[in-house]
């Protein structure tokens, strides 16, 4: 791994506090940094550097799945921060920069190889791209990175003007865009499951997959995000880029690729996405917006009470979708997503659910057969059955995929994709075009849910959605997995099919 100067922009923001430092510390207590790395951050702030290293000490004690055993080691950890103010619209500071980053290269006789992480809003991408080319900060002579996070423009035209204006400073293989579903542990091991698991390769090979389930839930509200959220709601802050991202990455399941595969099968599959015209979006996509319940046993008010919310706000804070796909292997396979807020719990899963065998011989139904993705709260994969002794329960047997080394700590998401990009392995990042196609796709839903031409539908806080979402499965036969009830006798969770 070559020396870099890793070059953070919004230095003093939440996200460089709760994921960028913890994840750089796991990465230097594993030795996967490389030499003479060094990060200088920028903010508006005017703070010194023994500041600056202060607020990164305390988001390791606060943030880190590591806690600091090992003081000296720390030390040695943030001696490599410097901090320096800077205005983003001022060509000025970045000359200030350029001297200041020269300065360390040239007297360590370093190659300049420097990574650019910009955790900043999405606004300020393009001038900031604009100005590190004006002041010649990536025209060095070693190689230079452009790390951004979601949201990838509002909609399809605003996409492509930003990566046009991106695409002045930078070349595509530059650019690795963020989306931290990608950096999952779990979604990660999907491109070599069937090298470890042969045993999948022949259900694969049967071709006999019923349906696919999409879903990622969240207990929490809007928070203090609602300005951003307001204007963009569920389908552009989760459907257009980590559902459909993970989409792509199921897909690819049977398709036995190599990591350097990806990108471009991933591509193909968004391409094969069946495009829906406008009636059609109103067939298949459910849009949703919560109102006053509870959660936890606690009550929760709705999302147009929430500060900042205007009471008339037709924003979707909800969206369930069926998607098709024009391939020779998905063809005929409905995947169903849904995601929303003020869900009943907080879950990010997979279901691929294949045609049933034989019937159960206690109940006379089809014995399901699936294999489940968990990505949130716990990860892991496992295949799940129906023995006779749980039928009457409608319970799973679930058997264990072992994905992970036993007794391994899984690394943080961004930990796996800060170590890619200093690696430059652009596998787990989102490629332009399929961001485009994904924006493509997508495009008639906003047109749709923007002339209102699909209802809002409400679902209380604490439920899994609008009852429009179970009919939307229920329509064609299937049901979605693992919603979790209660009994007057049993209040612990059930895993079983919701009604």
């Amino acid at each position: 791994m070559e020396p870099v100067t890793f070059v953070l922009f919004g230095a003093t923001g939440d996200l460089a506090k709760r994921k960028i430092y913890p994840a750089l510390y796991n990465l230097y207590i594993e030795q996967k940094l490389p030499p003479y790395f060094h990060v200088i951050g920028l903010g508006r702030r005017e703070w010194t550097d023994d500041i600056f290293k202060s607020n990164v000490e305390q988001s390791i004690a606060d943030f880190s799945r590591r806690k600091v055993k090992d003081p000296v080691l720390l030390k040695s950890f943030l001696n490599m921060f410097q901090y320096q103010t800077l205005d983003i619209g001022r060509q000025e500071d970045y000359e200030r920069l350029l001297e200041r980053i020269e300065k360390r290269e040239n007297g360590l006789s370093l190659t300049p190889n420097r990574m650019f992480y910009l955790s900043v809003g999405p606004e300020f991408f393009a001038p900031i791209a604009a100005n590190i080319k004006g002041s010649g900060l990536g025209s060095a002579a070693g190689w230079k990175r452009l790390l951004i996070e979601k949201p990838f423009g509002h909609d399809l035209a605003s996409a492509r003007e930003l990566n046009q204006q991106l695409s002045e400073a930078f070349e595509e293989h530059e650019i690795f865009r963020i989306d931290h579903y990608l950096g999952k542990p779990t979604v990660q091991k999907l491109v070599d499951l069937h090298q470890q698991h042969p045993e999948l390769q022949a259900m694969w090979s049967e071709r006999e997959i019923a349906n696919v389930q999409i879903t990622a839930n969240e207990i929490v509200g809007v928070e203090d995000r609602a300005g951003y959220y307001d204007h963009s709601g569920a389908v552009r802050d989760m459907f257009q880029n980590h559902m459909l991202q993970l989409l792509m990455m199921v897909a690819i399941l049977p398709k036995k690729v190599t990591p350097e595969e990806v990108p471009l099968m991933k591509r193909a599959l968004m391409k094969s996405l069946v495009p829906l015209d406008l009636q059609q979006v109103g067939e298949r996509v459910i849009r949703g917006q919560y109102t006053a319940g509870s959660i936890q046993g606690k009550p929760v008010q709705g999302y147009t009470s929430e500060p900042n919310i205007a009471a008339e706000s037709l924003n979707d804070t909800f969206i369930a979708a069926k998607l098709l796909m024009e391939d020779d292997y998905w063809s005929g396979v409905p995947f169903y997503i849904r995601t929303g807020k003020r869900l009943k719990e907080k879950s990010t899963r997979i279901v691929v659910e294949f045609k049933p065998h034989a019937a159960d011989a206690g109940s006379g139904k089809p014995a399901p057969r699936l294999l489940v993705i968990e990505m949130s709260p716990q990860e892991g994969i496992s295949l799940q059955f129906s023995p006779d002794q749980a039928r009457h329960h409608e319970q799973l047997s679930p058997v264990q995929l072992d994905v992970h080394a036993s007794g391994q700590e899984l690394p943080e998401a961004y930990e796996n994709l800060l170590h890619d990009a200093l690696l430059g392995k652009p596998t787990f990042f989102a490629h332009w075009e399929e961001v485009e196609l994904a924006w493509q796709w997508v495009e008639p839903v906003l047109q749709a849910f923007e002339r209102n031409d699909v209802p809002l539908r409400t679902y209380a806080a604490g439920s899994y959605g609008p009852a429009e979402s179970d009919a939307l499965v229920a329509n064609d036969g299937y049901h979605w997995w693992f919603d979790a009830k209660e009994t007057a006798a049993d209040e612990s969770r059930v895993l079983h099919p919701s009604r």
